[in-house]
């Protein structure tokens, strides 16, 4: 799978980033070298590899789940720079 111009300026506007037209090139380039990097690891051969789910021997350390500070809400809201309700009130990222 090769990345056109198109597919970088649609990338670019997804993620809200500038991406200027002379650098427009440049960026493809690296989004096809990294394309074809995840090409090569799909090549691997891991049939006989088990999964991890860490790549550290380590057992989690585990604790009690209990309560130390609570019922801060207000002390909390108080650094919002918009509250409402009880919430913080965040600007819409997402059309």
């Amino acid at each position: 799978m090769a990345i056109d111009k198109q597919t970088v300026n649609r990338i670019a506007f997804l993620s809200r980033l500038k991406i200027d037209e002379d650098k427009t090139e440049d960026t493809q380039d690296e989004f096809n070298k990294i394309l074809n990097w995840v090409e090569q690891l799909a090549e691997v051969n891991t049939d006989n590899v088990e999964p991890l789910s860490s790549v550290n021997d380590n057992p989690l350390v585990c604790r009690e789940d209990k309560v130390v500070e609570g019922e801060q809400a207000d002390k909390i809201l108080a650094n919002a720079p918009v509250e409402e309700y009880g919430y913080f009130v965040v600007p819409k990222v997402v059309e």
